[in-house]
């Protein structure tokens, strides 16, 4: 959507392409239907931060799609989903216990590199624009809020990454286990 219409980027707050539209719509579905799948497999114990998650970005989303305002935002906001690529990559690759650490060393630096950069940056610029430009009232306050909340989860989650790939001896032995002492992907 970005690549086809890089000017959306001069108007987050009311820029509108219909591949951004689409995009948000889609997303929205991923979300309930991940949020509906945690809940029917019974995991919301161990994924309550991911429920969480999707109802913030569900709500948010809705509000986009419903107003037609902060589309770009949305899009922006999608730009994290890249880095989940070298997430499951990671995940998946200590889940099978893969013979090569050598793989899982370049999966972890590409994986610092890309959270930085669409994870960490496009959340930290979103942040800056909305407390800088958008009123504090109405859809801008409840994104606003939003957006704040995901900040303090994408840091925490990046806190998380940074002491189990880089700092393991700051990682404690029963942090990261859920009730049934499976480990949470985040290990």
């Amino acid at each position: 959507s970005l690549w086809h219409s890089p000017e959306l980027l001069s108007d987050i707050q009311d820029g509108y392409s219909v591949s951004g539209h689409l995009l948000v719509c889609f997303s929205s579905g991923y979300f309930i239907h991940d949020t509906l799948d945690i809940i029917f497999n019974h995991q919301s114990r161990s994924s309550w931060e991911y429920l969480v998650h999707h109802a913030m970005a569900i709500s948010a989303f809705v509000s986009l799609i419903v107003t037609g305002r902060f589309l770009v935002a949305a899009v922006l906001l999608l730009l994290v989903e890249v880095s989940n690529i070298f997430l499951t990559v990671r995940m998946l690759l200590k889940m099978s216990n893969v013979p090569s650490p050598a793989l899982y060393e370049a999966n972890k630096y590409i994986n610092l590199v890309v959270y930085f950069a669409f994870r960490l940056a496009p959340q930290a610029y979103l942040t800056w624009y909305f407390l800088r430009y958008v009123e504090v009232q109405g859809q801008g306050a409840f994104l606003t809020a939003n957006l704040l909340l995901l900040d303090a989860m994408i840091l925490m989650y990046f806190s998380r990454l940074l002491r189990s790939d880089f700092f393991p001896s700051l990682h404690k032995g029963s942090a990261g286990r859920d009730v049934d002492g499976e480990k949470f992907l985040i290990d």
